[in-house]
């Protein structure tokens, strides 16, 4: 027996936790909205993308990752709260990169 899995789009930047979203059922419920012509459930990932471009300073990271299923959005908040570092290390290994500005050991931002 497999464990179901949870689908999540997360960002944070050089501040901690920004934005988290369960995207696990989104493109079934974006299908079926259409469909029945209902109100389409929105993730904003363009207006997080722009925001992330626009502030480099801020060194924004955008990452999916999949969490079993009894891994709840609360967990995973608190555990960013709790020990971003650990948790930003888990994602950027687990997950798939949409975003990143992040600046490692080994790079210096020149400002002129």
């Amino acid at each position: 027996m497999t464990n179901k899995t949870n689908a999540y789009l997360v960002v944070w930047d050089c501040y901690g936790l920004e934005s988290l979203f369960n995207i696990t059922d989104w493109s079934a419920k974006s299908t079926y909205n259409a469909l029945m012509e209902l109100p389409q459930p929105y993730i904003p990932l363009n207006e997080l993308m722009l925001r992330a471009r626009y502030n480099p300073q801020r060194n924004y990271e955008i990452y999916t990752f999949n969490a079993d299923d009894d891994v709840t959005e609360h967990s995973i908040r608190e555990a960013f709260e709790a020990d971003p570092q650990h948790m930003a290390d888990w994602v950027r290994k687990h997950g798939s990169q949409l975003y990143s500005d992040r600046v490692t050991d080994t790079q210096k931002r020149v400002i002129t």
